[in-house]
């Protein structure tokens, strides 16, 4: 029922909604659970396992029963958790986990058969007969297991992601976390500050108390004013930080639309990767229940969650509220029920010492051990000293103790430290690097210590960030101190609930002790026990408790689970955003995607990335002719490529030359500054894992150019070496492939359209093949490397991404003018063939630097990566199959690649193959088919025949066997 005159919602705001098609109103500022109880609904889903009534346990983002399903059709949104799902009109909700209804559920039958069902009843019950199991069990199983269901719909909610920058991420807006923002933007730090609350202000929302001598409210609201005037400080309500991770990176989720009616355009989720040089986490702590007979009943809550839905809401969640407390902080709830006009039937307190409260009914040394209802508490079995007692109660608001929200400490593999002193786990300083953690997620439960802390959390991290705390007096507020004794179960006879969601038991995680599962993480995964989707928020502290007291350790002997992100539930739809309808690899594009699209390429993909196969032109049909356009366009005047995707790898450091000398086969410390060498880097085995250019442009750095196809692979080649077989050279490299935009400008006239366009026009004698060095392209600095891929005289342009698809525009421009203009991949594959040159179908990862005619690049002046395990005599074979080319030589004028070689008289059976096409294409230039093939002592046979047979494809013809470099040998024209 509503209170008069309290809570922070906006009563002249009223809100109808729906509950399993019942309507029902509530106000602008609430919640779905607030709502509920408002109107008196107290049951609200079903258990996992036995199906068991249960009603709202919490207040916030760690409940484990009011789990809901938002919304019909294709828009179905299952688990949503009912309270932290704000209120808005025409929220429709349904109740889940139950059939027919909720009201009766006949799957309530499991709790009949509870004794069968107890722990690990799953692994050994179902075993045989064998052939029940997939048959019968497993479908049955599968049928009656879950939660909420997806409406197996395709969704076209639009899911958004995001990236943020800043000096300090404050997690949190309870008062700790505000003071930390408001000293770091004061002293002019880039400050976000994320709390998954629509509203800031932490527990004080929930509170009485006063801070600075006025309301907790108002002063949550006059530094929140203050904040958001701040361009330095970024406020993100309704973000949930999910993961910390290395580097200063965090996940966190924003629920953008989750709180207004769909509609279209509105993202409901965005995922941000937040980058903070420093952190300070204020995740406050969560309170956990105390386990007796029967404490799971719809009624029986969390004493902090009544007292938020009594001064946040402003609602009563019973007419007869009793309070059953180890600590403190079970007495304010019972004080603020009695301010706010409700019956406190009783407060029971388990220590023979709690301080009175004037105007309760105070049991001391006692406590309850049994409940009575079904759908809804009606009454509890308190036990003292003086025997046992029945009281009539329709709310228990029970108070265990608090748990500091140390999950995002944990994340890197930290463990928390057991304090005595708040009976909690507490966060291991330097846990995560960079992190500070204030408040109560640290132990400190009065709000004056949690400003504190605040404050101190600031002043650390400003000092690491090279700034001075500004002078910020602290506001005077409640700071009474921590009491608790340790109550985590009472003794006794039936089913005392530890996990409500997953129908855990004080029995069951004792089973699993007698059971030799004395480990926390065999216990969890025997029991179930914190693997719903709370993931034991509220629940995990207490059966560690257990199993400690079964094994005859102490809670920090037993130790904890694993704390995993995400911290909560995240849709796979906000992980990847961007990629509904798509396939799982990613897809990128490229600065000149857009401007190849508008010319109609059609894109094919490489190495992950988008590249345009050919670009038609007007009255050309089939891709064929694009292409042989496009080559004889770049053999006659110029064209522009694309090549950003090739992978680049900036080197720099004293030993940068080591590395490079150790890695490739042939030697970079000779290289000179201003000019590129082609190298060839082996695997481990000897093989050939890649080629491409490195340029040196400085004494100590250089950049590394690979196959786009390889670039993830040489990277963690690179990792790799550095980090395990030489950590001591003073180096380091990073990718930097898509900071760089860049074009190949291939042709005779290559050096014309350069000169039209660089600001300084090139010499001949500066710019010799294989030279580099810095350029201005209209005032924008940029890299010119004298390289080519096609065997003309061709150079590649870099500049800053942000600037590729003007510059590729411009080049097209450009090169139009000059009778040329852009190429694609199919006219690429057939310079590059009629040049001999490698891709990744000769070097596939079974060549060795002889099969592919470069031997002689295996410098003999060093050792190298692989160079030891190249010589072994299976790899050095002259018999071996080797690079060679092909050309039609019998009346069918075709080569395929794939089809295999044999002699012309052999048949074609596997014991007679000799060898194998990699790479075939039509050549204009030569007016005939090329292809690249390895053949059994390949270089030896040129001038032979050989057969090729391709049976998918019906082929079968003779070939002649030639030199692979067919166009300019001498390598005249890429050199003049």
């Amino acid at each position: 029922m509503r209170l008069e005159g309290r809570g922070l919602i906006d009563r002249s705001a009223p809100v109808s909604f729906t509950f399993d098609g019942v309507e029902y109103e509530g106000f602008e500022g609430d919640t779905l659970a607030s709502a509920l109880l408002a109107n008196g609904i107290r049951l609200v889903g079903r258990s996992f396992k036995y199906h068991r009534p249960r009603g709202i346990l919490t207040a916030g983002s760690e409940e484990p029963n009011a789990l809901v399903t938002l919304g019909h059709g294709a828009a179905r949104d299952p688990n949503v958790r009912a309270t932290v799902q704000e209120l808005f009109e025409g929220l429709e909700a349904q109740s889940q986990n139950r059939w027919p209804t909720l009201g009766f559920d006949l799957m309530e039958l499991n709790d009949l058969a509870a004794p069968f069902f107890g722990a690990g009843f799953y692994y050994k019950t179902f075993m045989w007969p064998r052939g029940f199991w997939e048959k019968l069990y497993e479908p049955v199983i599968r049928r009656a297991a879950g939660l909420g269901a997806l409406s197996k719909q395709h969704n076209d909610d639009l899911y958004e992601r995001a990236y943020a920058f800043c000096d300090l991420l404050v997690i949190g807006a309870g008062p700790a976390g505000l003071i930390a923002a408001l000293a770091a933007g004061r002293a002019g730090a880039d400050v976000i500050l994320a709390d998954e609350d629509w509203r800031p202000g932490g527990r004080l929302l929930a509170e009485t108390e006063e801070v600075g001598g006025m309301p907790a409210a108002e002063w949550v609201r006059e530094v929140v004013e203050e904040l958001e005037d701040m361009q330095n400080v970024r406020l993100m309500p309704r973000t949930t930080v999910t993961g910390a991770y290395d580097q200063g990176t965090f996940g966190a989720l924003e629920r953008v639309g989750h709180h207004l009616p769909r509609r279209a355009g509105l993202p409901r989720e965005c995922f941000w990767r937040i980058v903070a040089r420093r952190s300070i986490l204020a995740a406050g702590a969560l309170e956990r229940p105390i386990a007796f007979r029967n404490n799971d009943r719809p009624g029986i809550m969390m004493a902090g969650a009544v007292r938020a839905y009594v001064n946040r809401w402003g609602v009563a969640p019973g007419k007869a509220v009793t309070v059953f407390t180890n600590n403190d902080s079970g007495h304010r709830t019972a004080r603020d029920l009695l301010a706010a006009g409700v019956h406190v039937a009783g407060l029971i307190d388990s220590r023979h010492d709690a301080p009175d409260l004037p105007g309760v009914h105070l049991i001391r040394g006692a406590q309850i051990c049994n409940s009575g209802g079904r759908r809804g508490l009606e009454s509890i079995t308190l036990r003292s000293v003086g025997g046992e007692e029945r009281l009539a109660t329709d709310c228990l608001a029970v108070a265990g103790g608090w748990n500091p929200t140390v999950h995002l400490t944990c994340h890197m593999n930290g463990r928390p430290v057991w304090d005595e002193d708040v009976l909690g786990f507490v966060p291991r300083p330097g846990a995560v690097p960079g992190m500070v953690t204030a408040g109560a997620c640290n132990g400190t439960f009065s709000t004056a210590g949690c400003l504190r802390e605040g404050l101190a959390a600031a002043g650390e991290v400003l000092q690491g960030l090279g700034r001075s705390l500004p002078e910020l007096e602290l506001p005077s507020a409640e700071d009474d101190p921590w009491r608790i004794a340790p109550l985590w179960a009472v003794p006794g006879k039936g089913r005392a609930w530890l996990d409500f969601q997953n129908d855990v038991t004080v029995k069951d995680v004792t089973q699993a002790a007698v059971e030799n599962f004395r480990s926390v993480e065999h216990m969890k995964r025997y029991t179930t026990q914190g693997m719903a989707t709370d993931q034991g928020k509220n629940s995990n502290v207490a059966a560690l408790a257990v199993l400690a007291d079964v094994t005859g350790r102490s809670i920090p002997e037993t130790g904890t689970t694993t704390y995993r992100p995400p911290y909560t539930p995240v849709a796979i739809a906000a992980l990847g955003a961007g990629g509904q309808g798509k396939g799982f690899a990613p897809q990128r594009m490229t600065t000149s995607h857009r401007a190849s699209v508008d010319r109609g390429a059609p894109m094919i993909e490489a190495g992950l990335w988008y590249r345009p196969s050919y670009f038609p032109a007007p009255g050309e049909t089939t891709w064929r002719q694009s292409c042989d356009r496009e080559v004889k366009m770049v053999r006659e005047s110029v064209g522009i490529c694309d090549v950003s995707t090739l992978g680049k790898i900036d080197i720099q450091g004293p030993d940068a030359a080591r590395l490079l000398d150790f890695v490739y086969t042939n030697l970079f410390s000779t290289l000179k500054v201003g000019r590129v060498r082609y190298g060839l880097m082996l695997r481990e085995d000897g093989f050939v894992m890649d080629d491409g250019t490195t340029a040196r442009l400085g004494e100590h750095h250089y950049l590394m150019t690979t196959t786009t196809a390889a670039a993830g692979e040489v990277m963690r080649h690179l990792d790799y070496v550095h980090q395990c077989l030489h950590p001591e050279w003073e180096v380091n490299f990073i990718s930097v492939t898509e900071q760089w935009a860049q074009f190949a400008i291939a042709g005779p006239k290559s050096r014309d359209l350069l000169n039209d366009l660089l600001d300084d026009p090139l010499e001949d004698a500066a710019w010799p093949f294989m030279a580099c060095g810095p350029v201005e392209v209209m005032g924008v600095q940029a890299r010119l490397f004298r390289i080519s891929f096609s065997g003309e005289h061709a150079y590649e342009l870099a500049v800053p991404a942000r600037y590729g698809e003007d510059l590729f525009r411009l080049l097209l421009a450009r090169a139009e003018e000059l009778g040329g203009g852009p190429y694609g991949m199919e006219a690429l594959n057939v310079l590059r063939l009629e040049k001999g040159l490698l891709t990744h179908a000769e070097i596939h990862g079974r060549t060795t630097a002889s099969d592919v005619g470069l031997g002689r690049m295996v410098s003999a002046k060093k050792d190298c990566i692989g160079k030891t395990m190249s010589e072994r005599p299976g790899l050095t074979d002259p018999a071996r199959e080797r690079l060679v080319g092909l050309k039609p030589a019998g009346e069918i004028q075709l080569i395929t690649a794939g089809a295999h070689l044999f002699a012309p008289a052999d048949a074609a059976t596997r014991e007679n193959d000799q060898g194998y096409v990699t790479s075939a294409c039509y050549s204009p230039t030569l007016g005939h088919t090329l292809g690249l093939a390895f053949l059994k002592n390949g270089p030896e046979r040129i001038g032979e025949t050989v057969k090729i047979v391709d049976h998918m494809r019906g082929v079968e013809t003779l070939c002649e066997v030639i030199n692979p470099v067919v166009f300019d040998p001498e390598g005249g024209r890429l050199r003049g």
